[in-house]
């Protein structure tokens, strides 16, 4: 990262530029040994009272007092993808929250409260698109309420690291006391390359509807309720997979699923049993979900998976899938 002009470390941002991309470094240490520095690239989300906020792609703000600022500078939004289909964030946020619907929601100006007796944060919290069409203080007050009423923690999903995302939303959320819990990417890759991988297909089952069987291997639930099938039953074009045990009873080897909307197929709850690893269970299901998806006119796939699962991201980067952006689940205090 460059920061000289001559030669010379120079602060070319103010508080005029909150809200733009920068580029800043400050000191961390000045001891017997020198001076050490830390470079943070994000969005300029506050500059008040001698501080500034910088939030990242991973949605933690860092905060800056000016007497550590020693270089700064507006940079462009991060490069465009080189691979994959465009998309904008405007475009993808709605269509990966149609893949997992509420059982009931509520609008809040431009934001929506989500509910489905608990199961997943995605349909458990509140998608902040828009204005709320209040004061932040008072939106977040309405939430905790909706929430409490229904005996559920506060959650708000925010976004950030693409153009359009939410990152002075997230200092935001932090300066009243909400704190983040989860991270995850959506990824996003072109779809007929997933369809075309070398991949046994005639295991796999597909079902409009989730059963008993394919319940059986999903791990994110126990006994399930009819909120769980509720909201994997919802979406506007659902499909099931199932690859069955070797003995034909008992929990399959591997499960998944995937909601065609429009030009977009999103991939999730791919589960392989323990035994079942490594023999190329969650590639045969993700190519079969891709070849009726591409059936039925998808061209381009998204899935979401949490930063710390090293295998599936992996698994996804060997397929073409590359971060879009990042979403997080802010909880309240």
């Amino acid at each position: 990262m460059e920061f000289t002009m001559g030669g010379r470390l120079e602060v070319r941002i103010a508080p005029a530029d909150v809200g733009k991309r920068v580029s800043v470094r400050r000191l961390t240490e000045d001891g017997p040994q020198g001076p050490k520095f830390t470079d943070t690239v994000g969005v300029l989300t506050s500059w008040n009272t001698g501080v500034l906020s910088v939030t990242p792609k991973n949605g933690e703000s860092v905060r800056i007092p000016e007497a550590a600022l020693v270089a700064g500078k507006v940079v462009p939004a991060a490069p465009a993808r080189r691979r994959g289909p465009t998309a904008s964030f405007a475009e993808l946020a709605p269509v990966c929250a149609r893949a997992w619907q509420p059982v009931e929601s509520r609008p809040l100006g431009d934001w929506v409260l989500r509910a489905a007796g608990g199961f997943t944060r995605r349909a458990n919290s509140v998608l902040p698109l828009g204005d709320p069409g209040v004061p932040l203080g008072a939106a977040l007050g309405q939430i905790r309420q909706w929430y409490a009423d229904r005996g559920l923690p506060a959650y708000i999903q925010t976004a950030t690291g693409a153009e359009g995302t939410q990152e002075e939303l997230c200092a935001a959320l932090e300066g009243h006391g909400w704190r983040r819990e989860v991270t995850a990417e959506v990824r996003i890759a072109a779809l007929a390359p997933v369809g075309d991988l070398a991949a046994e297909v005639s295991r796999v089952r597909l079902s409009r509807t989730v059963d008993d069987a394919w319940f059986a291997r999903y791990q994110r639930v126990g006994t399930p309720g009819p909120e769980v099938a509720a909201v994997l039953n919802s979406g506007p074009s659902v499909w099931f997979a199932t690859v069955p045990g070797e003995a034909g009873d008992g929990a399959p080897a591997a499960i998944g699923r995937c909601v065609v909307d429009g030009r977009w197929a999103g991939f999730m709850a791919v589960e392989v049993a323990p035994e079942h690893r490594r023999k190329g269970l969650a590639t045969t299901v993700m190519t079969a979900l891709a070849r009726q998806a591409m059936d039925e006119g998808a061209s381009a796939a998204w899935l979401q998976v949490e930063t710390d699962n090293d295998g599936a991201r992996g698994l996804y980067d060997g397929m073409g899938f590359a971060t879009h952006h990042r979403y997080h689940h802010f909880r309240a205090a």
